[in-house]
C-alpha cells in the first residue's frame, strides 16, 4: 500500500518485520515409552490467564529499547495509520464554511473538512474577538455525548473567552453524521481485529487533520497548538498528543487507565472499541505517554469514576512521572484528581484552564482564578444555532462507511510457480508471527507430555489420555486411539475439538478416516476440559484482542505445541501427521498448519470462507478473528500456501478457496485439494 492508494482509499497495508518465536514441532522425539501418570495439574480460568497477561503488559511499560522513531511507527500501525503522509503530502482538506455566529467576545465558525476525501468532519471554529497576531489554538475532541459540539460547547466557549482559538470537532460515531465507533462492542463487527481496524485510529486521523486545518488559519499561531477533552475525548487526547507532535501541550479528562485494570476490574465492559488500540506490540497506555514526553501533558480524573479506577490512573501517572523526570521536564507533567463520578468538576476544569494559560500563553493563573465556564444553559446556543448541515449530512458522505472501506484486503497474490509460491509463503509467515502472533511466549515452558491412563475401546483397538503444557497456566488433554493391527509408529490424524461441541462429537468425526492410522482428538483451550460459559465470550474477545491475542490466535498456539506433544508418542510416526477441523475450528488448523510446516493432509469440514465476516453481537458463536491477518493473508489464501499439503474439503467448499484450487491445477498436482462429500470417502492423494 502507498500514500497514493492512502490518500484515495484511506486504506493502511500491513509492514514485515522479521522477528518471531519459532516452534519445532516436527522434530521427533525418541519413540520412549510415556512416563508413568501422575496427579493432576489445575488451570488457570481465561479470567485469571487474561488478567495475568494484561498486568504484565502494564508491568513492561516503558521498557521498549526501540528508537523513538520505531516506537511512533508502531504506535501509527497499531492505529492503522502507518500510511499517512507527511504535513504538506496529505490530500487537501477543503473546508467550507455554512455559516458564521457573532457574539461579543467570539465568533463561532460552522464548517466541515474532508479528513479524507469524502470523509467529513463536523466542527465549530471559536474565534475571538479583538486578536492582536497570531494566537495559540486549543483542539477540543469530543466524547460520547449525543450532541457532541453542542453539548461540549461551554468549553470552547470558555477556552475561546481566555484568549485561545478553539475548534471542536464531531467523532464519526454522534453529532450530526451518525457513522461506528462500537463496532466490537455491539455490532458483532469482530473481524475490525482481523482487518486492523480501531475507531480510535479514525479519531486519531481526524484529530491529526483537525490540526492540519488550524495550521492552516492565518489567525493560528502552529507553534502553540493544544488538544483536550473529556472521556471519549480524553482518550483521543492521548491518541492525538501521541500521534502528532505539533500539540506542545494537552489535558485529558476521565480518560486513563492501565490495559491491566482494564481487564483484571472488567472496566473495558464499559468503554468503546475507540478507547484502545490493536494492540500488535502488546503496549500499555503509559507507552504511549512516552511518545508524549517531555511536553506539556496534564491526566485529570474523578476517584470514583466507574469505568477508570483511581488506582490504575495513579499507575499510569507514577511511570510517566519517572520518565518526565529523566527527561529533565517534571513540570511538565501533572496529575490532577477529584472527588466524584466520571465527569468534569470546577476543580479539574479550571486546572485544565490554568494548565492552556500556563504553557501556551506563558500566563501563571492559578486555578481559582482563572473562572469556570458558563453553566447555564439558557446562555448557550441552541442545536440549530450551531448546526453546521442544514439539510442534514452531505449524500456522499463516506462516514457511515469508512470502518469498511478505510482498508482493503489485499487480493490474492499471483503465483507463477514453485519459487513464487515459497516466496510468498516466507513473506507470509513472517508477518503473521509479528503482526497476528505476536503474543507467542517468547519462551515456551516444558511441553512435559503425560500419558494419564490408559484405556481399550473393545477388542480391536486401544489407546490413551495424555496431558501436555501449552503455555503457562494451561494444561490441555488429547486422547489417542489406534487400532492394534495397525504398525506402530503410525501416521496420525489429530482432530481438533469445537468450543462447545456435542459429547463424543469430534471423536466421532475422527474415526471416520478411512485409514490404518492412529486417531487423536485434542482439546485446545475453551474446549473440553478448558471450556468456559459462552455468555463470557463477549467480554472475552475484547479483553483478549486488548491484550494482543485472540481466541483463534491462542488455539493456533495451543494446536502448534499439541503437534509437538503428539510427535513424542510413540504410537505416532512424527513425519506423517494430518489434522481434521470442523466450523470455525479450521480457520485455526490451517495457520497452525502454516507455520508448523509439516503437516501431511489437512481435513476441512465446513471451513468458513473468510475472516472478513461479522459474528454474532453477544460474542456467542464462530470465534475466528486475530489481529491484523486480512492484512496479510486470508483463509483460502493460507490453503494455497500450505502446498503440497493435502487439502481436502468436506461438504460446502466457500467460493473464495478457488483461488488455492487453481495453484495446485497451476502447481501441477490438482489432487492435492479436494472436495468430497463425508471424510469418510476420502482416498490420499498419490505422494509427491
Amino acid at each position: 500500500m502507498n500514500r497514493r492508494n492512502f490518500l484515495t482509499l484511506g486504506a493502511a497495508g500491513a509492514g514485515l518485520l522479521g522477528g518471531r518465536v519459532t516452534l519445532n514441532t516436527h522434530a521427533a522425539a525418541p519413540a520412549a515409552s510415556p512416563p508413568a501418570a501422575r496427579k493432576p495439574q489445575f488451570n488457570l480460568t481465561i479470567r485469571d490467564y487474561l488478567s495475568r497477561e494484561a498486568r504484565r503488559i502494564s508491568d513492561r511499560a516503558l521498557t521498549d529499547t526501540a528508537d523513538a522513531a520505531t516506537r511512533r511507527r508502531r504506535y501509527m500501525e497499531m492505529m492503522g495509520l502507518q500510511d499517512l503522509p507527511p504535513a504538506g503530502e496529505r490530500p487537501p482538506l477543503n473546508p467550507k464554511v455554512t455559516g458564521v455566529v457573532e457574539r461579543p467576545a467570539y465568533r463561532i465558525e460552522k464548517l466541515y473538512y474532508e479528513s479524507l476525501p469524502k470523509l467529513y468532519v463536523t466542527a465549530n471554529l471559536y474565534v475571538p474577538r479583538d486578536l492582536k497576531g497570531r494566537a495559540p489554538a486549543v483542539l477540543y475532541v469530543c466524547g460520547h455525548a449525543d450532541t457532541q459540539k453542542v453539548y461540549y460547547q461551554a468549553q470552547a466557549k470558555r477556552v475561546a473567552e481566555l484568549g485561545f482559538i478553539c475548534l471542536i470537532v464531531e467523532t464519526v460515531q454522534l453529532g450530526e453524521v451518525r457513522g461506528y465507533h462500537h463496532g466490537c462492542y455491539r455490532e458483532g463487527w469482530w473481524h475490525w481485529y482481523s482487518r486492523g481496524y480501531t475507531s480510535a485510529g479514525i479519531e486519531l486521523l481526524n484529530g491529526i487533520r483537525s490540526l492540519d486545518l488550524l495550521c492552516e488559519r492565518p489567525e493560528v499561531d502552529g507553534t502553540k497548538l493544544g488538544v483536550t477533552g473529556a472521556s471519549g475525548g480524553g482518550a483521543a487526547t492521548w491518541w492525538i498528543a501521541a500521534g502528532d507532535e505539533r500539540i506542545q501541550c494537552a489535558a485529558s479528562s476521565c480518560g486513563t487507565s492501565t490495559v491491566a485494570s482494564y481487564v483484571h476490574d472488567r472496566t473495558i465492559d464499559g468503554h468503546c472499541d475507540c478507547m484502545w488500540f490493536i494492540n500488535t506490540y502488546r503496549w500499555d497506555l503509559t507507552d504511549v505517554g512516552a511518545l508524549i514526553a517531555p511536553r506539556a501533558f496534564m491526566i485529570s480524573s474523578a476517584n470514583r469514576d466507574a469505568i477508570f479506577t483511581i488506582a490504575s490512573i495513579n499507575e499510569v501517572h507514577n511511570r510517566l512521572k519517572r520518565l518526565y523526570k529523566k527527561l529533565g521536564a517534571a513540570d511538565k507533567l501533572a496529575l490532577t484528581t477529584y472527588p466524584g463520578p466520571h465527569a468534569y468538576s470546577e476543580y479539574s476544569r479550571t486546572c485544565i484552564f490554568s494548565w492552556f494559560l500556563k504553557h501556551l500563553m506563558g500566563k501563571n493563573v492559578p486555578p481559582e482564578k482563572v473562572g469556570d465556564l458558563e453553566l447555564d444553559k439558557s446562555k448557550l446556543e441552541t442545536a440549530d444555532t450551531l448546526r453546521v448541515f442544514a439539510n442534514g449530512p452531505l449524500k456522499e458522505d463516506r462516514t457511515l462507511t469508512i470502518h469498511e472501506d478505510f482498508f482493503t484486503p489485499p487480493k490474492p497474490p499471483v503465483i507463477a510457480d514453485k519459487a513464487a509460491l515459497e516466496k510468498e509463503r516466507v513473506r507470509v509467515i513472517a508477518a503473521l508471527r509479528e503482526k497476528t502472533f505476536g503474543a507467542f511466549p517468547a519462551k515456551p515452558p516444558a511441553l512435559d507430555v503425560q500419558v494419564e491412563f490408559e484405556l481399550k475401546n473393545g477388542p480391536t483397538s486401544s489407546g490413551h489420555r495424555f496431558a501436555f503444557t501449552s503455555e503457562e497456566g494451561w494444561r490441555l488433554h488429547g486422547r489417542l486411539m489406534i487400532a492394534d493391527e495397525v504398525k506402530q509408529p503410525a501416521p496420525a490424524v489429530v482432530a481438533l475439538r469445537l468450543p462447545g461441541e456435542e459429547r463424543n462429537s469430534t471423536d466421532s468425526f475422527a474415526a471416520r478416516v478411512p485409514a490404518p492410522w492412529a486417531k487423536l482428538v485434542v482439546e485446545p483451550r475453551g474446549t473440553g476440559d478448558t471450556a468456559w460459559g459462552d455468555e463470557l465470550n463477549w467480554h472475552l474477545r475484547r479483553a483478549s484482542a486488548w491484550t494482543g491475542r485472540t481466541f483463534a490466535s491462542m488455539r493456533v498456539w495451543d494446536t502448534l505445541r499439541a503437534l509437538q506433544a503428539v510427535r513424542t508418542l510413540r504410537e505416532v510416526d512424527p513425519k506423517q501427521v494430518s489434522f481434521a477441523a470442523r466450523g470455525d475450528m479450521c480457520a485455526v488448523a490451517l495457520y497452525a498448519a502454516l507455520l508448523d510446516g509439516n503437516v501431511r493432509t489437512l481435513f476441512l469440514e465446513s471451513p468458513p470462507a473468510t475472516q472478513n465476516a461479522p459474528g454474532e453481537k453477544d460474542g456467542r458463536g464462530p470465534a475466528i478473528e486475530m489481529l491484523n491477518c486480512l492484512r496479510i493473508t486470508d483463509l483460502a489464501q493460507v490453503a494455497g500456501l500450505l502446498f503440497p499439503t493435502e487439502i481436502v474439503i468436506i461438504g460446502e467448499c466457500p467460493t473464495t478457496y478457488a483461488w488455492a484450487e487453481e495453484l495446485c491445477r497451476k502447481l501441477g498436482a490438482p489432487e492435492r485439494f479436494r472436495r468430497i462429500a463425508s471424510i469418510s470417502s476420502w482416498r490420499p492423494a498419490r505422494p509427491l
